[in-house]
């Protein structure tokens, strides 16, 4: 695909045209707007868009060609073949790197103990490229016209009838809309409901992300701990009982793991009754749940349109298809369809039908039910070899859904622990950043892309890491 190339010639000026289109490109591709590899225009179609002739672009690109700056590859078009990067461009690739404190890498394989990915290796690869591949055909054949912004229709049958088997949850298509993962249905939430600059409930510990989404929404966060019930709304009510709405995650709470039990469930949908405020429900582990069946989802009891039900493909699936999903009560669709069409419409058309296929021909559950078996196992793997080897201080815990909980002694600085097990290919995540009034330090240790055959070693190498640090 061609790179987007801007150059303005002036007609009035003595320098001729070739050497102006030259120095353009050349500039372009020496302070790097153009990298190595990129693909320039034909020579032909640059002098259409130009409005010049065809031969005045041909002597520019020879003479680039000469310089070495260019080449010709036939088929593949003529391609950017200088490799000198300036400072300054380097600089600023690495000042847009997004939250670097929270994600150390993207696209590339996972790492040993990662959070938040699928396993790699027991992905459906062929199946999935299969699906892929027709339905980008149907995706191309279909209408020239607008898509749905809701998202695609056979898409949002499928996950009304998913969540109506696997959550509990009655709803109708209208009611579901497509979103770019679990932040981009966040982000939706707060515009449709104009949350905004409002006040909220946040678990305490609460995902990182959730936090920092919050905070740039200008929301004033009210922390609430978790005990071994969930969230405690009673806290809750004392600390904020004006606040505007609450974000949960009922059924396995992130990060550690506990399923919010039937009496807070309910006092939670009775706060929001009492008081006009609005449930996120965060189902973000969805139905793997490890031992046992899944608990319902918080929205299935809900009968006043309190709760907004948040799923994603993210962790089920793969975090790559940047897919998700919201679940919004009848009241309230038609101003979700309205924001979500100005604002933040649904992902790609082959993405979705290629989602949608994957659960209408059963694939779907069917790589659910094996990939709660295989991270069942690779956790009492993870836990028969960190049990004999973890020192005085340290705590392991099994509820932390798709994550083994380590904790730590008070005194141990996990986020640099964290920090210092990356060059080793291992990336557990530091648990006290998850806090917001309180400490305690502890490793989330992922259990989905663990290898047998170096688990040992690898955690050798994070326990001598954890007492180097005393």
């Amino acid at each position: 695909m061609n790179e987007p190339l801007e150059i303005n010639i002036d007609r009035a000026a003595r320098m001729p045209l070739a050497v102006q289109i030259h120095r353009a490109i050349d500039a372009a591709i020496r302070d790097g707007q153009l990298a190595h590899g990129a693909r320039l225009p034909s020579w032909r179609d640059l002098a259409v868009q130009l409005g010049v002739a065809r031969g005045t672009v041909r002597v520019a690109y020879e003479k680039l060609a000469d310089e070495q700056l260019i080449a010709g590859m036939g088929a593949a078009g003529t391609r950017v073949i200088h490799k000198d990067t300036p400072s300054k461009a380097s600089s600023r690739l690495a000042e847009a790197t997004p939250l670097p404190a929270l994600f150390h890498d993207f696209e590339r394989p996972p790492a040993t103990f990662q959070m938040g990915v699928p396993a790699q290796d027991a992905f459906p690869f062929s199946l999935w490229s299969r699906i892929m591949a027709r339905s980008a055909r149907a995706a191309a054949a279909a209408p020239v016209s607008y898509p749905d912004p809701r998202g695609h229709i056979e898409l949002r049958r499928e996950i009304a009838a998913y969540l109506a088997l696997a959550r509990g949850i009655q709803c109708e298509p209208g009611q579901i809309l497509v979103t770019s993962g679990f932040a981009g249905g966040l982000g939706l939430i707060l515009r449709a409901l104009e949350l905004d600059g409002r006040k909220a409930w946040l678990e305490d510990p609460a995902f990182i992300l959730t936090r920092i989404a919050l905070e740039q929404a200008r929301v004033a966060i009210t922390p609430v701990p978790v005990d071994q019930d969930g969230l405690d709304v009673a806290a809750g009510v004392r600390l904020a009982p004006d606040a505007a709405f609450a974000v949960v995650t009922p059924g396995q709470q992130s990060p550690l793991g506990l399923t919010l039990s039937l009496e807070r469930r309910l006092a939670l949908l009775s706060w929001a009754e009492a008081s006009g405020a609005f449930i996120i429900e965060d189902d973000y582990l969805s139905e793997l749940q490890l031992r046992g069946r899944a608990a319902p989802a918080l929205a299935s009891l809900d009968r006043q349109g309190r709760v907004l039900h948040a799923g994603t493909f993210s962790k089920t699936i793969s975090p790559a298809l940047r897919l998700g999903f919201l679940v919004v009560p009848p009241q309230w669709v038609p101003r979700f369809g309205d924001v979500a069409a100005a604002l933040a419409p649904a992902p790609a058309a082959s993405i979705q039908r290629a989602v949608a296929a994957f659960l209408a021909e059963g694939h779907y559950l069917r790589h659910l039910r094996r990939m709660k078996r295989l991270y069942a196992a690779r956790r009492e793997q993870l836990l028969a070899c960190l049990t004999p080897r973890i020192g005085a201080g340290m705590q392991l815990h099994t509820k932390g859904g798709l994550a083994v909980r380590l904790d730590l002694p008070e005194a141990s600085d996990d986020v640099a622990i964290a920090s210092q097990a990356l060059p080793y290919g291992l990336a557990p995540v530091p648990l006290s950043p998850w806090y917001r009034t309180q400490r305690k330090a502890g490793l989330l240790l992922g259990v989905t892309n663990i290898n047998d055959r170096r688990l040992a070693a690898d955690c050798d190498r994070l326990l001598a890491l954890i007492e180097a640090h005393g």
